[in-house]
């Protein structure tokens, strides 16, 4: 296969993946075709409700396994779509269509690298075969931290060293990500007449905590900033002439690699008056080592290591992992989402670079 029909391969897979809907929680016609896009390629995948993995073959235990890992399922689309999002269309060097940017053209382009791996392994020249194992996983509920994604399947897969996840990042090493903790806050007041000055109003003690929330001071990661903590919503009263006695509010927060979610957590307790409840503390940043060799691998090549404010499958590894995949984040979740062919063939070269003799 040259170069060329590679990038063209992997392609007419993502145009073929674009027309098959598969908002979170609904990818199983998605993960149908890539098992039966692995099975035609001679591999044998195996899967795990809407999670599709395949290892190369023959699988080593005693070599180091790199997990090349992109997440199938995609948002809704949004409001301002002057395209059909399910109907992939190529303008010029753009595809077009929903998860062609996030993360499809990372997907495609990881996949089409796992299979030539997947053939050197296989080969019976001994000289030709690779000095690493591969796994690739296309995993689902990534967009909605699902519990039946990427969390399902891990302790289904043989020990990973090292795990390069194809979210869009224009072809630089994202070494860290934020974390991601939604907090519930409840303010309680005391009900009153609103004419007469008497209740303790919950709304001012709520605004009163949201404002203390931009006074905390966080310990300051280089590539990731401080933790960033955003109310998104707020809800009180009842009616306009009694003085609410409860004000409830949520508070975004995203944890630099300084903090574990708990940590965070106790602080916000500490400075806030109003009752606070983690809906969950699974979601933590992560970070590799600059000084890993698959880093300084990158780092060789001209690439630069950055921290990425976005969520990813990474939240939910136990191992040494980093971003590195096609496209701009800053085209997710928006309308004519794209990804341009020039990006996927420099992934498909650039992947095939930093695995060179691996």
């Amino acid at each position: 296969m040259t170069y060329r029909t590679q990038t063209l391969e992997a392609v007419n897979l993502l145009r073929r993946l674009i027309a098959t809907p598969s908002v979170s929680r609904d990818e199983g016609a998605a993960a149908d075709l890539i098992f039966c896009f692995l099975q035609e390629k001679g591999a044998h995948p195996q899967r795990l409700d809407n999670n599709v993995w395949a290892l190369s073959e023959p699988f080593d235990p005693a070599l180091p396994t790199i997990l090349l890992n992109a997440h199938i399922d995609t948002v809704k689309p949004v409001s301002g779509w002057e395209r059909d999002p399910f109907t992939p269309s190529l303008e010029g060097d753009r595809l077009y269509g929903l998860g062609s940017n996030d993360c499809g053209g990372g997907l495609v382009s990881l996949l089409l690298t796992y299979l030539d791996k997947y053939k050197g392994q296989s080969t019976k020249d001994e000289g030709q075969r690779t000095k690493c194992n591969y796994v690739f996983l296309a995993s689902a509920e990534e967009e909605v931290s699902g519990g039946k994604g990427i969390e399902q399947v891990r302790d289904r897969l043989p020990r990973i060293d090292l795990a390069i996840v194809g979210e869009p990042t224009n072809l630089q090493p994202a070494i860290a990500e934020k974390g991601l903790m939604v907090v519930d806050a409840v303010a309680h007041g005391r009900a009153g007449h609103a004419a007469r000055n008497e209740g303790l109003n919950a709304i001012d003690i709520a605004i009163a905590d949201i404002l203390r929330l931009k006074d905390i001071q966080w310990k300051t990661s280089p590539l990731l900033g401080e933790v960033k903590t955003t109310v998104t919503i707020i809800e009180a009263g009842t009616q306009h002439n009694v003085i609410p006695d409860t004000c409830r509010f949520t508070i975004d927060v995203r944890t630099n690699e300084l903090y574990s979610n708990e940590e965070a957590f106790a602080i916000l307790q500490q400075q806030l008056q109003s009752e606070l409840k983690a809906r969950s503390f699974r979601l933590s940043s992560s970070h590799i080592d600059e000084e890993h060799p698959f880093v300084q691998r990158c780092m060789a090549l001209g690439l630069k290591p950055f921290g990425s404010p976005t969520l990813s499958d990474q939240a939910l590894m136990p191992w040494p992992s980093l971003k590195l995949g096609p496209g701009d984040s800053a085209r997710s979740h928006t309308a004519d989402e794209y990804i341009c062919l020039s990006e996927i063939e420099q992934a498909l070269e650039l992947y095939r670079k930093l695995t060179l003799n691996q």
